[in-house]
């Protein structure tokens, strides 16, 4: 599963690639080599870290719901 990205976000993500290939290796990337490279990256990496942060979400959300769950117990009175 691929990553699809609006017009806007794919542009922002080209552009920021090409600049951090600028500033990190000194070569100027065109805008097909930061297409093919972020096509890469949505393509093998970007499920790696949809899939991460799903899990991260759901073990935060599962330890909100133990902590609601402590906060609605009500006490019980020993008799």
């Amino acid at each position: 599963m691929a990553i699809e990205l609006n017009e806007d976000a794919k542009r922002h993500a080209i552009d920021a690639l090409k600049a951090y290939v600028r500033e990190q290796a000194e070569w100027e990337m065109g805008d097909l080599a930061a297409e093919l490279m972020l096509d890469f990256i949505l393509t093998e990496i970007g499920p790696i870290v949809y899939n991460q942060a799903i899990s991260d979400a759901q073990t935060f959300m599962g330890d909100k719901v133990l902590d609601l769950e402590a906060l609605l117990q009500w006490p019980e009175r020993e008799l």
